[in-house]
């Protein structure tokens, strides 16, 4: 199993991420096919009540590489991924990974 993590930094205005994350981007990604889990985080304060680094954290999970890959280069798949510009303010940081 393949995982792609992103990682969002904290966003300009965090209602209008969150409206736009929930309205626009979360139905993309349940249109991509070979998606066959997708986790969303929605980080806390640290201990200190501080900020932490990141903001929110989405995982999608795909059965292994070549699936990944047909998802991703889909068409569905590529508008995914453009569509981070529209509401990402604080930036996206996109990791893959094998689940062991």
């Amino acid at each position: 199993m393949i995982k792609g993590t992103v990682l969002y930094g904290h966003p300009k205005d965090a209602d209008t991420f969150e409206k736009y994350y929930a309205e626009i981007h979360l139905p993309l990604v349940a249109k991509t096919n070979g998606v066959v889990k997708a986790e969303n985080t929605k980080f806390l304060p640290g201990p200190d009540g501080s900020a932490l680094a990141y903001y929110r954290m989405a995982k999608l999970y795909f059965t292994g590489p070549a699936e990944m890959q047909q998802a991703l280069t889909s068409p569905e798949g590529q508008a995914m991924a453009s569509d981070l510009s529209n509401f990402a303010t604080g930036g996206a940081t996109i990791i893959f990974g094998i689940v062991e």
